[in-house]
């Protein structure tokens, strides 16, 4: 059976149990160190109160404290397994994707919801593929006004840019603010944050309120006003990397030789850096070199938020916090994780958001493909409409 044919016999049993109840489910994440949940009690009883059919995996809550009996008393069933949960059910709400053991269980036509990254994994696009499923993975999200509320990239990004912060300040062997004490003025620290996405501006914002004295990079010149709002300074390198739909893009091999001339200059007298620069579907941007590093003072503290992606910085090691010439540098994961519950109060609204997308009056499950939100978000993308 072709592609094509899967897709349409998929949606062809959505169709066929349109008028019943959506039946809803959501798996407890058994990703290494993944505490958050894409369904909180409080998404629960809206989706109850829509006309949907909750069911949760036990166990769904223990990383944020949640017990099951909360779960039920939102009106939630509570299942045993991730197999009896996601049996017959239309929409299947996670964190990070679940195996493909689980992936094979779900029933042809069902809508996968949650931060997927289906082309990473060889053998979980297949699965998807195969079982006739429909994946949204939400990173693929557009960037428009009205997707804000459904954005997990942005709300997951605030708490990593906030833990980041913490971790750097953990890390600097000095205090952030200015202190005056009988033995003297201690002048605050020095932070440069690069990048100035949700993450960044986040990260500038818990810098200030810890008294530091704080700077914001970012190529984007149109950036300046949102770090200046928060009680940064603009550090200006004349080089713009303004790109489509509010991200950067990739710069030139001439200007990035200028960038990073200007930017070893400036290192100098930092006393803590935090990395947050991103380009979407792409290895994070080298943006502090070795030699840079080797040239900033014994005792400074490098926090590279984009780690998992490759780093901003030359020397980072993922998961790891290593030092080089005195400089500590930390390549933290997970870190929106580390913020469960918080974190998961936002992930879990946004996915509601999406998926109320797709739920009839009455809590039918309705698919509307004119709808640019399912239509770009959808994978794989969908062909021939």
């Amino acid at each position: 059976m072709t592609d094509m044919s899967q897709q349409a016999a998929a949606e062809a049993v959505v169709a066929a149990e349109a008028a019943a109840p959506a039946r809803i489910a959501a798996l407890r994440e058994t990703a290494p160190g993944e505490r958050r949940v894409a369904l909180t009690p409080e998404t629960c009883k809206k989706l109850v109160a829509a006309g949907a059919q909750v069911r949760v995996e036990r166990g769904l809550g223990t990383g944020v404290c949640l017990a099951d009996a909360a779960y039920a008393d939102a009106g939630a069933q509570v299942c045993d397994s991730a197999a009896e949960a996601v049996a017959d059910a239309d929409f299947v709400l996670c964190v990070q994707p679940p195996s493909v053991a689980v992936l094979s269980a779900m029933k042809r036509g069902a809508a996968l919801i949650g931060q997927l990254q289906p082309q990473a994994d060889a053998a979980r696009g297949e699965a998807i593929a195969a079982g006739g499923l429909i994946a949204f993975p939400l990173e693929r999200l557009p960037r428009t006004t009205r997707a804000q509320a459904m954005d997990i990239l942005s709300s997951q990004a605030g708490m990593a840019g906030y833990k980041a912060t913490l971790i750097a300040a953990q890390l600097a062997p000095r205090f952030f603010p200015m202190l005056t004490t009988a033995a003297g003025t201690i002048r605050p620290s020095k932070v440069l944050v690069i990048g100035a996405g949700v993450a960044g501006l986040q990260a500038i914002a818990t810098a200030r309120r810890l008294g530091a004295q704080v700077e914001g990079f970012d190529v984007r010149p149109e950036t300046r006003e949102q770090i200046e709002s928060l009680g940064g300074k603009f550090l200006d390198l004349g080089v713009s990397a303004a790109g489509e739909g509010g991200y950067a893009r990739q710069l030139t091999d001439e200007e990035r030789a200028l960038q990073q001339q200007r930017l070893a200059d400036h290192l100098k007298n930092i006393d803590v850096i935090v990395c947050t620069a991103a380009v979407p579907g792409r290895p994070a941007p080298k943006i502090v070199s070795a030699a840079m590093v080797a040239g900033m003072k014994p005792g400074s503290v490098i926090v590279d938020l984009a780690a998992e992606t490759g780093g901003n910085c030359e020397l980072t090691r993922r998961g790891e916090t290593v030092e080089h010439g005195g400089v500590v540098v930390a390549g933290p994961v997970d870190l929106a994780s580390a913020g469960a519950i918080h974190a998961s109060d936002m992930f879990a609204r946004n996915v509601f958001n999406f998926v109320s997308l797709m739920l009839a009056k009455g809590g039918a499950p309705q698919f509307d493909w004119n709808d640019e939100l399912l239509a770009k978000t959808v994978w794989p993308e969908r062909s021939g409409d």
